[in-house]
């Protein structure tokens, strides 16, 4: 793609993602410069904190050129901090970008006095180059747009198919990042993926250009297109079960620990164990998600449950969870009632069922108690 340069900027330094979702190899902000034989197309801005080192490589790749068109696909911070110096800058860049986005510009305090909103299905043509515009709302702003250059069978991609990590992290396995990004980011809006998704099957994509994580070509891309299908409609991607429990003084801990091992021992397929107080949450939510069935021990506290697993459920309903099994300890040394709240709070999850029976520890677990984490496990994998 000798006429598509990318002038995307590495974060390394960023800790949290959006505040909240820890970045162990930072994070990349993608741009790309589309030099047509006629005019220029900028694809999205980046993060303010990257400005200066994005205008500089804008200007490397135009190579004496002036852009004609900033494409603006999504409002996002992360993508339109660095807008307001680009525009000064090129003070006669022509902003693409869908009706609300002009809307949110002005929220976001930058000044555009030549703007262009283009809706659904229309082009521009570059020479040689053509740039097609399809929206893309909740995916996962409702401003959402991505592009598509049929010459180069490109697809822009705007947030979709993004991922943590700056640029060049685990080239050998997108899917690692890509899935606790999507599940923590774009999981709610999986209907208006799967509408993406049938929106572009009769294009022939050879590349996707990610706003984050890098481009994605051959088998890559074929997997990644496979797992958004998956991810989107909210399928099963790993048979297998998750075991996250939320312990006090360690003793719903070892319940869980126990059951999980009964799990395995039963034939359960991949089983995975968190400890919502202290492993990373959003790899708990992406674990959830890739599995079929969901194991939750947990303990009460005052008359309720104990606050890293009322944030863990919180977040799941958050992200649409849906289509699942799922099974529930409770441990509590006088007042058991952590079982109640969380069907409670599960009842709002579309398709999920509660497996019966549940165990209720009092303080900790019997050796005449294995019997019914036994049979909580036989009934968990029935189906």
């Amino acid at each position: 793609m000798k006429n598509i340069k990318y002038v995307g900027c590495d974060d390394a330094e960023l800790d949290l993602f959006e505040s909240q979702y820890a970045l162990p190899s930072g994070m990349c902000y993608n741009s790309y410069v589309v030099l047509g034989e006629k005019q220029v197309a900028v694809m999205d801005a980046v993060d303010a904190r990257c400005a200066h080192e994005w205008l500089s490589k804008v200007e490397e790749a135009l190579d004496g050129r002036t852009p004609d068109y900033l494409v603006c696909q999504h409002m996002e911070p992360d993508h339109s901090g660095a807008m307001a110096l680009f525009l000064a800058k090129y003070p006669q860049a022509k902003v693409l970008c869908s009706k609300q986005a002009v809307v949110m510009m002005q929220q976001f305090g930058i000044e555009v006095k030549n703007v262009q909103v283009v809706a659904e299905g229309q082009s521009i043509d570059l020479g040689g180059l053509t740039l097609q515009f399809f929206a893309a709302p909740m995916i996962h702003w409702p401003e959402v747009m991505m592009s598509y250059c049929p010459e180069e069978q490109v697809l822009f991609s705007a947030d979709a198919f993004g991922k943590f990590g700056v640029y060049h992290a685990d080239e050998d396995d997108w899917a690692c990042e890509a899935r606790r990004y999507y599940f923590n980011i774009v999981g709610k809006y999986g209907v208006a993926v799967t509408n993406l998704l049938k929106k572009l099957a009769d294009k022939g994509i050879k590349t996707i250009a990610p706003l984050h994580g890098y481009m994605l070509e051959g088998e890559q891309k074929d997997e990644a297109m496979r797992l958004y299908k998956i991810w989107s409609a909210y399928g099963v991607e790993t048979e297998g079960v998750l075991v996250a429990y939320a312990s006090i003084h360690g003793n719903t801990a070892k319940a869980a620990q126990q059951l999980a091992e009964i799990l395995k021992a039963k034939g359960a397929g991949k089983v995975a164990i968190t400890d919502l107080s202290r492993d990373d949450m959003a790899e708990a939510i992406e674990d959830a998600f890739r599995m079929d069935k969901l194991v939750l021990c947990c303990a009460t506290y005052d008359g309720d449950i104990f606050p890293a697993m009322h944030l863990f459920i919180h977040k799941l309903r958050l992200k649409g969870y849906q289509n699942r099994r799922v099974a529930l300890v409770e441990n509590g040394s006088w007042a058991p009632q952590a079982v109640r709240v969380m069907k409670e709070m599960l009842a709002g999850c579309k398709n999920v069922e509660i497996v019966e029976p549940t165990v209720t520890i009092r303080g900790s677990l019997k050796p005449q108690q294995i019997a019914e984490l036994e049979v909580l496990a036989d009934a968990l994998l029935a189906k």
